[in-house]
């Protein structure tokens, strides 16, 4: 009898736990992005370099970066393009940062760099990297975080550092972060205080 009683309950507790609980998103990897990462340790590992880590926001940011170059074509002949330069010039350049939760303050020390390669050919892609002015910057010690977004033939790697000026971790995270684990436990303990009513 008292397990009947409680079977609604425990329902209701785990649906507003599921409810409450702060997910981060889920990025899905494309094979492409997986083999570039893969291709770009090995490369930094050839060097005695540290390996990069993933980071989650600067994910996001590369992928919102692929899909404005999406609709550009590659032009090289050779069927392969490094766009020059670390820094895209979209005018809506703070609003892309801003999708992803960043502003210039925590990214101005990262490196953005785009490439253009037909069907994104994973040697084709790597070499774009590891054989273009981009691989200063893969070479580089200070960078220890990397983001990869995909967008047709586009390909965009970020990196980060470990300096608050290139971290790409939003300002507002740990802030947000207790006030939901705040939250979460208040409200669990409202159940269990309806829970303890009920018996």
């Amino acid at each position: 009898m008292a397990f009947s009683k409680l079977s609604p309950f425990f329902s209701l507790l785990l649906l507003s736990i599921l409810f409450m609980i702060n997910f981060s998103p889920i990025f899905c990897d494309t094979d492409e992005e997986d083999d570039l990462l893969k291709g770009i340790n090995s490369y930094r590992a050839s060097l005695n370099l540290t390996i990069l880590t993933k980071n989650d926001n600067a994910e996001c940011f590369a992928d919102e970066l692929a899909d404005q170059f999406k609709n550009q074509p590659c032009t090289n002949s050779t069927g392969a393009n490094t766009v020059p330069g670390t820094e895209p010039q979209f005018a809506n350049y703070p609003k892309l940062l801003a999708k992803c939760h960043l502003n210039v303050s925590n990214t101005r020390d990262g490196a953005v760099m785009p490439a253009c390669v037909p069907n994104l050919v994973p040697s084709l892609v790597l070499t774009n990297f590891t054989e273009s002015q981009y691989s200063d910057n893969l070479n580089d010690t200070k960078y220890t975080g990397v983001g990869i977004g995909s967008d047709g033939d586009w390909i965009v790697v970020v990196l980060t550092t470990g300096t608050p000026e290139g971290s790409f971790v939003p300002a507002t995270t740990s802030a947000a972060s207790s006030v939901s684990k705040i939250a979460l436990i208040y409200h669990v303990l409202f159940w269990l205080m309806v829970a303890f009513y009920l018996l």
